[in-house]
């Protein structure tokens, strides 16, 4: 049996745990540069506030109610998201990390409610972190025993352990939130009748296979209990890895672009090294603000290669600061940056080339030191230069709480 382990309205936890006060308080956190909603407590929810609502739209709402709100602190849910999943870790042999508030649990062999609730328990008592579980035969349909586990139960835990139950939960199951059916797909099957997953699991499966996808088949065989999909226990590598912001304020000084751009790739290079991947190709863009049609529109976009793939920090902000320089225009007023290294590849698999010119040897020394200086001393102590310092670029991050614990001066402190 698999099980699927997901943490209740996650950002919004993460921000009560050090602040008890927020209890059975509406709570809403906001998308970068504080625009949209992208978490809400129950108690926010109750209120109407729909995921994706910008706040301009309900700023009456949150007046009205007291609602509390929060820009997105990924310092501080990041961490949170290691602590559960190394607490799961901690009791499950065999753990998929799918997200950074689920994963999947291998449940063999065990009796698997009784574990499955003292799981949570744990789970809570070690990091203050709501979670609930939901366990099928397959992950699709553990995806399915989630969601009934998350709003139907008391425990947290629900089990589709036979075909009654499965039947009964895939008929009042709507067809749109099913794992991998997007709007596109939820959108067509409506229009031929189909509106739950148990209506889509009766479809004949040669149609489906000849007018939709090969996943849909594949989630079709799962909601019948046929295993599609395995435990990953390592990470499938990512292909591309992107890193983007929207600035908190227009700006239109090269020098500012440059320090954003160079952050970028500096945070990419970072993931790479961190997966123990290279990048064969690098790309740049910049966009200006679309929704201001009074202004001049400007959205380049430019792609430079390796000559050795690589995941060095002062390799790939050199190759994005010289893309910068050729798509960078005068006088355009930008809203938005944007670096995505590609074609990644194992770094223990990178072809060397004759003409390299740069000593490998020394620069994964270098990095591995920069790494662990900044993991020890806090992020950017040591940074490349055309970063800069200010980062008058920055998000906008008004309601920012404290990073608890990441940041030793927003650790609390206990007056006895």
């Amino acid at each position: 049996m698999i099980g699927l382990a997901d943490c209740n309205n996650f950002y919004a936890s993460c921000e009560r745990v050090f602040n008890p006060r927020l209890k059975n308080q509406p709570l809403v956190v906001l998308s970068n540069n504080d625009g949209c909603v992208i978490a809400r407590s129950n108690e926010a929810k109750l209120l109407g506030i729909k995921m994706g609502e910008p706040v301009f739209q309900i700023r009456n709402l949150i007046k009205k109610h007291n609602v509390n709100v929060f820009s997105t602190n990924f310092a501080l849910y990041g961490d949170f998201s290691d602590r559960v999943m190394n607490t799961l870790k901690s009791e499950i042999e065999r753990v998929e990390v799918y997200s950074i508030d689920e994963a999947f649990l291998d449940f063999s062999n065990q009796e698997i409610e009784e574990r499955a609730t003292f799981i949570i328990d744990k789970v809570k008592k070690w990091t203050g972190i709501p979670v609930s579980i939901g366990i099928a035969s397959t992950k699709s349909l553990a995806k399915v025993a989630n969601h009934i586990a998350k709003k139907h139960t008391k425990k947290g835990v629900f089990i589709l352990d036979n075909e009654f139950l499965i039947k009964r939960a895939l008929n009042v199951f709507p067809v749109e939130d099913l794992w991998g059916v997007g709007k596109k797909y939820s959108r067509r099957l409506k229009q031929l009748g189909v509106n739950t997953a148990l209506e889509f699991r009766n479809i004949d499966e040669e149609w489906l296979r000849k007018h939709f996808s090969i996943n849909c088949v594949r989630l079709q065989q799962e909601l019948k209990g046929v295993k599609c999909y395995t435990l990953e226990r390592n990470p499938v590598r990512k292909k591309n890895i992107c890193t983007s912001r929207s600035f908190g304020k227009e700006i239109s000084d090269y020098v500012r672009v440059k320090e954003a751009v160079s952050t970028f790739a500096n945070t990419c290079a970072i993931k790479l090294r961190k997966e123990k991947s290279c990048c064969s190709k690098i790309s740049v863009f910049l966009s200006t603000n679309t929704y201001k049609l009074n202004i001049k529109q400007y959205h380049p976009y430019i792609t430079f290669s390796f000559q050795t793939p690589t995941n060095d920090s002062a390799e790939i902000v050199s190759m994005a600061s010289t893309a910068l320089q050729r798509i960078y225009r005068c006088g355009y007023v930008y809203k938005k940056a944007g670096v995505i290294v590609q074609d990644t590849i194992s770094q223990d698999k990178v072809q060397m080339s004759l003409f390299d010119n740069i000593d490998r040897k020394k620069s994964r020394e270098l990095m591995y030191s920069l790494d662990k200086i900044n993991m020890l001393m806090g992020r950017d102590t040591i940074r490349i230069a055309s970063q800069g310092f200010e980062r008058r670029w920055k998000i906008r991050q008004e309601k920012l709480s404290p990073c608890y614990t990441t940041r030793f001066s927003d650790i609390l402190t206990v007056k006895i």
